[in-house]
């Protein structure tokens, strides 16, 4: 079983979600990657949702960034979010993912920073062990 699972909205996030996965790699944490749009494939995402087992999720989105927020809203395990930087230096992408409504938590790390969402879903981990 994948402990956390990788969910990029675009193969043009390959250069982020490669840094998650280096840094999980390096832990030997098992993960699952999927390329999974919200807008894109919304039944697709659903159904993994539906069907994953990890413990966390990394969601690496940009421009209208709405990956994290929907994966929030559709689980309780922890979700944190990658703001890329597609368009305005990154800031619309880590704007929608930080102002997320009451009830759907996101946690979020600096823009193009996949190494430290591993590393905070590592953290996580090392907490549900205790």
């Amino acid at each position: 079983m994948s402990l956390i699972s990788i969910i990029a909205g675009s193969t043009s996030d390959e250069e982020i979600y490669k840094k998650a996965e280096n840094v999980l790699k390096e832990n030997n944490i098992k993960y699952d990657l999927q390329i999974i749009s919200a807008h894109r494939n919304p039944e697709k995402l659903d159904e993994y949702l539906k069907t994953c087992e990890s413990l966390i999720y990394i969601a690496i989105a940009g421009l209208s960034a709405a990956l994290p927020g929907v994966i929030a809203s559709k689980t309780d395990k922890p979700v944190i979010g990658v703001p890329v930087n597609a368009k305005l230096g990154g800031l619309d992408a880590l704007l929608s993912i930080v102002q997320m409504p009451p009830g759907v938590p996101v946690a979020c790390v600096g823009i193009d920073r996949g190494d430290n969402a591993a590393l905070l879903a590592i953290r996580i981990l090392n907490l549900l062990k205790k």
